[in-house]
C-alpha cells in the first residue's frame, strides 16, 4: 500500500516518469471505468477533475463527459452520486463539451427510473447542468413534475434544480413563480419545504413585472407568517432579490431599519443588520440621510453590545463611501447636518472608548473615515477625538495576543496609516505614538506596527535619524529567541530601520543588524532582510547579507541567484561614488559598477530553469546595463568637446552637405546617437511595462519612473541641440577648449557644456535603483496557453493546404491562473494576432493579387470561465512552405493592452490544386509537339 501512495504521489508530482499526454491519460481513466470492480470504477470517476484542470480544451473534456455520462446511466446510484460531484466541481468547464444533446440524452434517460433516489440524482444534475441547458423544455417539466412527488428527497432535489433553472432561464423563472407561490400558500406544503422554497424567489429578477409579483409575494409572507425562521428567510430572499433588480433597494433598506427598529427577537435584529451590510457595500448610494440617521438612533438606543457592534459595522462600511458625504451635504431646503454636531460623530465618539474591543475599532473607523472624507478647516476636535482613540485602542491591543485583539489592531493600524495619508500634519504624532509603544508590546503586535510604521514612513519622510537610535535599541532587545514571531519581527523592524534611513547605513547600524542576525536568526530570515535592503536601496548591506548566504543553499540555482543579487548589490554600491563632488570620477564608477552587473546577470542567467525563467529579472538588469552605459557614452561625448574641438573645415563641411550642425564637429552625431539610444531605452522599458501583466503598481510606477528618466534625458538633448535659443547658455570660457570662429559655433559649445553641467549634476542628485517587489516575488500570476487546430502530429511537420482553398484556423486558449487570481488585475478580453510569411516558394511564379499575398488578422474575444475560442479564414495563393504565427496579448478592464504572450508557430505547404495541375500538364504537353517542331524546320534550313 505504501508502495502505491508513493508511486501515485511521485506520477502526480511529475518525477521518474514523463508526462502522460491527454489521450494517454484519458485512456488510462477509461480503462478504470470499465473496471467490473466498483472501487476502481469510482477512483477513476474521481479523477476526472485534476484531467480537466491539467487538459482544459474541449476536445478532451467532450470525451470525458461523454464517458462520465455512459456511467451515470448504467451505473449504480453511488456511481451517479459520483458523477454528479465531478460535474459540481467542474462548472466551469461544462461550456467546453461539444455534443450537449447526446450528453443530456444520456443523463435524461435515468430520470424515468423508478427509483426516487435515481431521479433525485438526476435532477441534480440536471440542475447543476443549468448554465448549458436553461431552455431545455422536458428538464423543465421533469422539475415541475417532480415537486410534486411523494418522496422528500426528490422533492428536494427538484427544489435545487429549480433553483438553477431560474437563475439561468427566464421562461423557466416565469412559469415557475406560480407554481412556487401556490406551494407555499398551499396548506399541504410543510414548513421545511416552505423555507427551502421561498429562496428560489431570489432569481426572479429577470424583469420589472417578475420582480414585483415576487416582492408582492414576499411581502404577504412577512405579514402572513410572522414565525422567526419564515421572517428570516424571507427577508434575507426580500434582500437578495432587491440587490439583484436594484429596483427596490430603498424600499428594502426601509424595511430592513424597520425590522431592526420594531421587531423585538434578536435573531430578525442580526438579520437585519447582516443585510443591511449588504446593502451597503453592494448599493451605497442608496442610502439617504435618513436611513444612516435611523441607524445612528438605532444604535445609539440599544443596550445589547452585539447589535451595537452590528450596526457600528454597517456605518464604518458606510463611511468608507459615497454615502459619508450625501449625510452631511447640505440640501436645498434642508439644513445639513454639521460633522462635529450630528447623531453619527456622538455614536463613534461614545463608541471609540468602549470596554468591547470590536465596538472600539468601529467607531475609531468611522472617526477616521469622516476626518478624511469631510474637508473642512473647523474639525479639529474631530481629528484629536480620532488621533486620541486610535492610541488607546493601540495601547489596548497591543498588550493581548489573542486573535481577536490582534485583528482589531490591524482595524486600528489600518486607520492610522489612512489618517497619516489623508492628514499630513497627524502623521508625526501617529508615528510617536507608534514608537513609543513598540517597547512595550507583544511581539505579535510589534510586527503589524513596525508593518503600520513603514506604511506610513513610505508616504510621508517621517522617521528621521533622531528616531533611529530608538529603533536600533529595540532591534538589540528584541532577538532572545528564534521563534517564528521573533524571525517576523526582525524582518520588520529591519524593514523600518532601511526606511528611516534615507541614505547608506553607518557602519554602528550595520554590525548591530549582522551580531543580531548571527546570534538567532536562520537562513530565510537573513534573505529577507537582505531583500528588503535592496528593496529600500540600501545595496552595501543587502551585498554582505547575500555574501554570508552564498554558501547556505543546496540547489546550484539558488546559488546563481543568490551570486547574482550579490554582484548587482555591490555594482550599485559601485555607483554610491557618484555622490561625491569629485566629477572626475564618474566614468570609473560606471564601469566599475557595469563590470559587477555584467558577472550579475551571467550569474542571473545560469539560476534560470524552463519554468522559472526570471524573464523579468533579466531584461530589468539589461536595460540597466544599456541605461549606464548609454550615461558612460553621454559623458564622453560632453567631454569629448574639450579634448576634440571641431577642425578648421567644419563649417566648409557644414555649408556642403546643408546641416549647420556641422560646423560642431562630430560631436553633434554622438550627441543625436545619445538621444536615439535613450529614447530606444525608454522605448525597452515600455515593452517592459507591458509585458509585466503580473507586477504590482509600485513595480510599474518604478518601470514608468525608469522610462520617463529616459525620456527626459532625450528631449533635453533633443531641446538644446535643435533649439539652442529656449537653453539659458553661461559664457563660455577659453581655459582648456578650442577659440571658436563664430558666435554660432560659441553658442553651440556653450551648448554642449551646459548639457556636460546638466549631466554632472545629474550624477550630483543620483538616488539608488530600488529592486521592486516583483523582482523577488510574484504575487499574482496569469498565463494563457493556446491550442491551434488543425495542428501537425510533428511540430515541425507542415499542414497540406490546396492554394485554391482556404484554411480555417482554429485558435482556442485557456487563461491559467495562480493562487490568487486577479490580484492586481484581470483580464478583461484577449487580443489574438495572426500572421503569415513566405518561407520558401515552389513551383513556378505566377501572377498572383497583392490581398493574397499576406495574412494579417487580428481579433478581440472576451474568455468565459477562462476558456476562448475564435477562428481565422486564412488565404495561402502562393505555392511554397507558410509560418503562421498567434500572438496574444490581453486587455484589463482599465482598456490597458498588456503583451504577456504565448507566440506560437505554425507551418503550412501550399499545394496546387489537381485540376489547375492537370490543365498545367496538359497544357505543356501541347507545347511539346509544336516545339519540336519548330526544331525541325530549323533544322531543315541547313
Amino acid at each position: 500500500m505504501a508502495s502505491n501512495s508513493t508511486k501515485s504521489f511521485l506520477a502526480d508530482a511529475g518525477y521518474g516518469e514523463q508526462e502522460l499526454d491527454a489521450n494517454s491519460a484519458l485512456m488510462e481513466l477509461d480503462k478504470g471505468l470499465r473496471s467490473g470492480k466498483l472501487g476502481e470504477q469510482c477512483e477513476a470517476v474521481v479523477r476526472f477533475p485534476r484531467l480537466f484542470q491539467k487538459y482544459p480544451f474541449p476536445i478532451l473534456i467532450n470525451s470525458a463527459f461523454l464517458k462520465l455520462a455512459d456511467v451515470f446511466r448504467v451505473g449504480n446510484n453511488f456511481l451517479r452520486l459520483c458523477v454528479l460531484k465531478v460535474t459540481q466541481q467542474s462548472e466551469k468547464h461544462l461550456e467546453k463539451i461539444l455534443n450537449v444533446d447526446e450528453f443530456v440524452k444520456r443523463i435524461f434517460s435515468v430520470i424515468h427510473s423508478n427509483d426516487p433516489v435515481a431521479r433525485a440524482i438526476t435532477l441534480r444534475m440536471l440542475g447543476s447542468l443549468a448554465s448549458i441547458i436553461p431552455e431545455r423544455k422536458n428538464a423543465h417539466h421533469s422539475i415541475r413534475q417532480s415537486l410534486d412527488s411523494h418522496d422528500n428527497v426528490e422533492v428536494e432535489a427538484a427544489v435545487f434544480a429549480a433553483a438553477n433553472f431560474s437563475a439561468q432561464s427566464k421562461d423557466f423563472a416565469v412559469g415557475i413563480c406560480n407554481k412556487i407561490s401556490e406551494m407555499i400558500q398551499g396548506l399541504a406544503t410543510p414548513v421545511d419545504l416552505k423555507l427551502k422554497l421561498i429562496p428560489i424567489l431570489q432569481h426572479m429578477h429577470h424583469d420589472a413585472i417578475l420582480a414585483s409579483s415576487a416582492r408582492q409575494l414576499l411581502q404577504q409572507l412577512v405579514t402572513s407568517y410572522p414565525s422567526t425562521k419564515m421572517v428570516i428567510v424571507s427577508l434575507h430572499t426580500f434582500t437578495l432579490l432587491a440587490a439583484s433588480s436594484l429596483v427596490d433597494t430603498p424600499k428594502q433598506i426601509q424595511l430592513l431599519l424597520q425590522y431592526l427598529k420594531n421587531d423585538p427577537r434578536k435573531a430578525v435584529k442580526r438579520l437585519a443588520i447582516q443585510d443591511l451590510k449588504l446593502l451597503a457595500s453592494k448599493t451605497p448610494h442608496t442610502w439617504s440621510r435618513e436611513n444612516i440617521q435611523a441607524l445612528c438612533e438605532c444604535a445609539l438606543q440599544t443596550p445589547y453590545d452585539s447589535l451595537k457592534l452590528g450596526m457600528l459595522s454597517v456605518l464604518s462600511t458606510l463611511s468608507a463611501t459615497i454615502a459619508i458625504k450625501h449625510y452631511f451635504s447640505i440640501v436645498p431646503g434642508n439644513v445639513g447636518s454639521s460633522p462635529r454636531s450630528s447623531d453619527l460623530v456622538k455614536l463613534a465618539q461614545e463608541c471609540c472608548y468602549h470596554n468591547n474591543r470590536g465596538i472600539a475599532a468601529h467607531g475609531v473607523r468611522v472617526l477616521t473615515n469622516i476626518t478624511v472624507s469631510c474637508q473642512e478647516k473647523d474639525l479639529l476636535p474631530l481629528e484629536q477625538d480620532a488621533v486620541f482613540g486610535l492610541e488607546s485602542l493601540l495601547v489596548l491591543c497591543s498588550q493581548d495576543d489573542s486573535p481577536g485583539a490582534q485583528a482589531t489592531l490591524k482595524i486600528a493600524l489600518n486607520c492610522m496609516v489612512k489618517l497619516a495619508k489623508g492628514r499630513p500634519h497627524l502623521s508625526q504624532s501617529v508615528v510617536e505614538t507608534l514608537l513609543t509603544q513598540l517597547h512595550s508590546a507583544q511581539d505579535a503586535a510589534r510586527i503589524l506596527m513596525c508593518h503600520c510604521l513603514a506604511a506610513i514612513a513610505m508616504q510621508l519622510p517621517v522617521l528621521g535619524d533622531g528616531m533611529l537610535g530608538d529603533l536600533m535599541e529595540l532591534y538589540k532587545v528584541i532577538g532572545r529567541s528564534a521563534t517564528d514571531k521573533q524571525q517576523e519581527l526582525l524582518v520588520s523592524l529591519a524593514t523600518v530601520i532601511f526606511v528611516a534611513s534615507q541614505k547608506a547605513l553607518s557602519a554602528e547600524v550595520k554590525a548591530v543588524i549582522k551580531q543580531q542576525l548571527e546570534s538567532v536568526s536562520n537562513g530565510w530570515t537573513v534573505y529577507r532582510i537582505a531583500r528588503q535592503a535592496s528593496r529600500m536601496g540600501n545595496h552595501d548591506m543587502a551585498r554582505e547579507l547575500y555574501q554570508s548566504l552564498l554558501t547556505q543553499v543546496a540547489s546550484e540555482h539558488f546559488y546563481f541567484w543568490l551570486n547574482s543579487l550579490k554582484e548587482f548589490s555591490h555594482a550599485e554600491q559601485c555607483l554610491t561614488g557618484l555622490l561625491e563632488e569629485n566629477y572626475s570620477s564618474a566614468l570609473s564608477c560606471i564601469a566599475e559598477s557595469l563590470k559587477f552587473y555584467h558577472k550579475g546577470i551571467a550569474s542571473l542567467t545560469a539560476a534560470s530553469t524552463p519554468l522559472n525563467p526570471l524573464s523579468f529579472q533579466c531584461e530589468f538588469v539589461k536595460l540597466r546595463i544599456d541605461l549606464l552605459q548609454a550615461f558612460s557614452q553621454l559623458i564622453c561625448t560632453c567631454n569629448s568637446l574639450k579634448t576634440s574641438p571641431p577642425p578648421a573645415i567644419a563649417t566648409t563641411i557644414a555649408m556642403t552637405l546643408g546641416n549647420d550642425l556641422q560646423r560642431c564637429g562630430r560631436i553633434s552625431n554622438q550627441m543625436k546617437q545619445s538621444m536615439e539610444e535613450f529614447r530606444s531605452l525608454a522605448s525597452r522599458y515600455g515593452d517592459l511595462y507591458q509585458a509585466s501583466f503580473d507586477a504590482d503598481s509600485a513595480t510599474l510606477r518604478n518601470v514608468e519612473l525608469q522610462q520617463q528618466s529616459c525620456l527626459l534625458i532625450s528631449h533635453a538633448i533633443e531641446a538644446l541641440i535643435l533649439d539652442p535659443e529656449s537653453a539659458s547658455f553661461q559664457e563660455y570660457g577659453s581655459a582648456g577648449t578650442a577659440q571658436a570662429d563664430s558666435e554660432y559655433e560659441r553658442r553651440m559649445m556653450s551648448v554642449y557644456n551646459h548639457v556636460l553641467e546638466e549631466v554632472e549634476s545629474l550624477n550630483r542628485k543620483y538616488t539608488p535603483v530600488s529592486y521592486m517587489r516583483y523582482f523577488f516575488q510574484k504575487l499574482q500570476s496569469t498565463s494563457i496557453k493556446l491550442a491551434l487546430s488543425p495542428s501537425p502530429r510533428n511540430p515541425a511537420e507542415p499542414i497540406a493546404v490546396q492554394n485554391n482553398q482556404q484554411l480555417a484556423l482554429k485558435v482556442e486558449g485557456v487563461v491559467q491562473h495562480g493562487s490568487k487570481p486577479g490580484l492586481f488585475r484581470k483580464i478583461q478580453s484577449v487580443c489574438l494576432n495572426v500572421s503569415s510569411t513566405l518561407q520558401s516558394k515552389s513551383g513556378q511564379d505566377y501572377k498572383i493579387p497583392i490581398d493574397n499575398m499576406t495574412n494579417e488578422m487580428e481579433q478581440r474575444v472576451e474568455p468565459h470561465n477562462d476558456y476562448f475560442s475564435t477562428q481565422f479564414l486564412l488565404n495561402f495563393a502562393i505555392l511554397g512552405t507558410h509560418n503562421i504565427t498567434v500572438e496574444s496579448s490581453v486587455k484589463d478592464a482599465n482598456g490597458i493592452v498588456w503583451k504577456t504572450g504565448p507566440r506560437t508557430t505554425i507551418f503550412v505547404k501550399s499545394l496546387e490544386d489537381p485540376y489547375s495541375q492537370q490543365i498545367r500538364l496538359q497544357q505543356q504537353q501541347a507545347q511539346q509537339p509544336l516545339q519540336q517542331q519548330q526544331q525541325r524546320n530549323a533544322y531543315t534550313r541547313f
